[in-house]
């Protein structure tokens, strides 16, 4: 019995991992597709059945220390960039697989705000973020990759 214990554990823990990355929820790091550069971390929470994402910080070394939102059109408007919610609302639903959506993402290099769908992808190492107008089928996909 002693001999299993060890690898009885470990599958355990390993399901434990699987389990906590069929979440959208933790850390984020999000890609700029042109440069292949982080450009930021986004950290992602539940709150009242719904997910929300917050920069946490700014990895792009061009960024302005401090920078604000002049570009958005909402109550976002001059709010600091670290610390800007730019993910609201994607409804949870029952599914633990995704797709989540439901909600918007705020892209804040132009101040414009897209109805949003989110996917994992690899295992629920990486994030498919698919902001659109419409429907899914007019937008764009990053892809970010998670820190915890």
């Amino acid at each position: 019995m002693n001999r299993w214990l060890p690898a009885l554990l470990l599958t355990l823990g390993l399901a434990a991992t699987d389990i906590a990355h069929a979440s959208p929820v933790g850390l984020w790091k999000t890609i700029d597709e042109a440069t292949d550069q982080a450009t930021g971390i986004v950290r992602i929470t539940e709150r009242d059945g719904a997910l929300f994402g917050e920069i946490v910080e700014v990895l792009d070394p061009q960024a302005r220390p401090g920078a604000t939102c002049g570009r958005c059109v909402d109550e976002r408007k001059d709010a600091p960039i670290v610390g800007l919610t730019i993910i609201r609302n994607v409804a949870t639903g029952d599914s633990t697989q995704g797709p989540w959506d439901g909600g918007d993402i705020l892209d804040p290099k132009d101040g414009k705000v897209y109805k949003v769908r989110l996917e994992l992808a690899d295992g629920g190492s990486k994030l498919e973020v698919r902001g659109y107008i419409g429907t899914p089928m007019f937008g764009r996909t990053q892809v970010w990759h998670r820190v915890e």
